[in-house]
This record gives C-alpha cells, structure tokens and sequence, in this order.
C-alpha cells in the first residue's frame, strides 16, 4: 500500500525524537495525488443519529439494521490499558478511505479490495461531558506497530518503522486501537469509522456547512477553488476542503489537519441549528445517511446505544473542544515523514489519563502544518 507523503520543511527533532536513525538522507518526493477521507468526531456522527432515533422511532429497525459494527473487545482481549476510573472516556475515530463502491467514484484511484485511514483522532471525553480534548495523529508518523489479530481472527506480525495509517490497511479497526492503545498507553473506550462517500452525503443532507477563509485557496489536486471570504460549502466542496494540502500552509499533510480540525469545529457549531425537528424530511435523510455512514464498536452497535452515548455529549460545544495534533517533527532522513516527540506526546497521554488539560508545552516547538487560521467557523 502506498502512503501519501508528507512534504514538508525539516524540523529539528528534540531528545524525545523516536524514529528510524539508520536510513539514509531522502529525498523528497513529489506529492502524489490523494483523496482524503474524514474524520467526523464522535458527537457529530452520533448526535445525528439521536436526531433520527429521537424523531423517526417508529423507523428504528431500519436504522438499526443500517449500522455496521466491530467487536474491538474480542479481537483484543485483555492484553490492554486498564479502563479509566475517573469517568472520562476516550473514542478513536478514523476516517477511512477506501477504492471500491462510491468511494471510488468520489476518490478515484485503483480499487485493490482494501481500505485506508486517512485521518485518525483520539476525542477524549473529560468528567462531567462538558468539555473534550482532541489529538489528531498525522498518518505519516513512523511507529512501531505491534502484533495484532484482526475482526476476522488474522494474525499480523509486529513491523518497525511502519506508517500509523497501515495498522488500519493490515489490520483493520483492531490492528488501529491496538496500535494507538500501544502508543497512548491509553484505552480506547469505543471506535467509530466514517467513509467519505457517507461524509460528502451527511453534508448535503444538512444543507451545506458555512465556513470563512482567511485566505484563498486554489488546489487542483482536491479541486476546491475558494477565494477568501464566507462561504457554504456543500457536499463536495467539503471533501475537497478536508483533503486540501498543496495550496495551504506548507503544503504538509500537517496543515491539512489544521483545516480538518477547524472545519469538524464548524460543523458541530452548526449541526445544533440546522431545524431538523421542524423539516421531517431532512431528519430521515439524516438518519438514514448517517447510520449507513457509522461503523462502531460493538458496544455502541445499535441506535439505542448510540443515542445514548450521543446524548451524553451534546452538551459539548465548539468553544468546549480543544484541539491539537500529536507531537512530531519531520524526519530528517526523510521529510516526506515525521517522527514522535516522545516526552512531549507523553505529557499529553499523562494529562489525558489523568483527565487533566493538555499542558502548553506539550506542543511548543513541534511541527504545525503553517494552516492554523486559514478556515474558521463565521
């Protein structure tokens, strides 16, 4: 499976660089041409289908019968973190990018049977479910992924140096958590998944998303044309905003995260006032969308379970998240890549354990992408 490359300008690593220090000095290389799949956070996607389940329960079966689920549980088993006793909860949310069906259409590209995730969260829910933290992981980061068995009961051996995003094309959901848990040291509470072809369809049965730029952005690769100013981006416009890169920032994989990050805040700004209780319609369409969208753990399998997890949440505004991306620098061997700041990503994994606020000095000094500010809620 070939990977996006992440180009970008080299950044001194810190003392609490991990990495390969053995490859040679790289190249880089030409940006290949990506779609991009994304990651809705876990109250979005959820909290559309307490709409549904609220609004439509006499269509309940037929919702429920939408949802996909995995049994994380099982495939794991108890070799894991301990479950947090503070009353927080971490979710694991991966948007996943496959070549076949719809996404293929969307996306282009060869269709090899497989699918990708190309873009990874940890939403760490705090006490109380007033307030949440979110830690993208650049899927160019080289790690140490460990063994893993899958849904299906595949064994996959351990690999050095690998790119976060293959644990999910080796081992699917399982291979993802375990690999994050084996990072965090963390339990992933539940896993959620969204397609991009579902993402493009959640934004037009929600009539757009209204988001300012502070530049324009031209990108040929993800087709998005937008001068600087206030738009509603419908659909497409959206896939084409989250898989943005050469025309923002640095044009790293970094600064593309920086704009996923300020578009899911907008969205989540304007999910809440979009009147689906006044336009049935609309409240289906979400519905239906949305749980043929979600994939989730086997523990937030069903509508019932999801509205109810969903429920817990929606107290949880814009001005409540705190978003950051996991600490990296870029590979000096090979700036197509980037590397963990170990002592620096260990402060945020303490914090989080501890159901703490991420400290400032976790991400000073990192590798930022240069986008921050670019998208922004109106």
């Amino acid at each position: 499976m070939s990977a996006e490359s992440t180009p970008g300008p080299g950044i001194p690593g810190d003392t609490g660089t991990s990495g390969a220090s053995s490859r040679g000095k790289g190249k880089r290389r030409k940006p290949q041409r990506r779609r991009k799949g994304l990651m809705i956070t876990a109250w979005t996607a959820a909290g559309i289908v307490v709409i549904g389940g609220a609004g439509a329960g006499y269509l309940y079966f037929q919702l429920n019968g939408n949802l996909k689920s995995v049994d994380i549980d099982q495939a794991l088993g108890a070799d894991r973190p301990k479950k947090a006793d503070n009353g927080s909860e971490n979710i694991l949310v991966l948007g996943s990018d496959t070549r076949s069906g719809s996404n293929k259409k969307l996306g282009g590209g060869t269709d090899d049977g497989g699918a990708r995730s190309d873009t990874a969260m940890i939403v760490h829910i705090y006490k109380g479910h007033k307030k949440a933290s979110v830690v993208s992981i650049p899927r160019d980061t080289l790690i140490d992924r460990p063994a893993c068995t899958d849904t299906q009961g595949t064994e996959h051996p351990a690999a050095q140096n690998a790119m976060f995003n293959s644990a999910y094309s080796t081992g699917g959901a399982a291979c993802a958590v375990k690999t994050v848990e084996s990072i965090t040291d963390l339990r992933m509470d539940h896993y959620l998944e969204v397609d991009f072809a579902g993402f493009q369809k959640l934004i037009d049965d929600l009539g757009g998303v209204e988001i300012t730029t502070t530049k324009s952005i031209d990108d040929p690769d993800s087709h998005l044309k937008l001068k600087a100013g206030t738009h509603t981006l419908d659909g497409r416009q959206a896939l084409g905003l989250v898989r943005t890169r050469h025309g923002v920032g640095d044009g790293s994989d970094l600064g593309r995260i920086q704009l996923q990050q300020a578009f899911v805040k907008a969205l989540v700004s304007q999910i809440k006032d979009v009147g689906v209780f006044s336009n049935p319609k609309k409240l289906l369409d979400l519905a239906e969308t949305a749980t043929k969208t979600v994939t989730a753990d086997s523990d937030l399998g069903s509508v019932n379970k999801l509205a109810s997890f969903a429920n817990g949440l929606k107290g949880i505004s814009p001005s409540d998240m705190h978003m950051i991306t996991m600490p990296v620098v870029y590979d000096p061997a090979d700036p197509n890549r980037v590397l963990l700041q170990k002592k620096k990503a260990d402060r945020i994994w303490k914090a989080l354990e501890n159901d703490k606020p991420i400290p400032g000095s976790a991400t000073s000094g990192t590798a930022t992408g240069e986008a921050k500010g670019v998208v922004s809620a109106p």
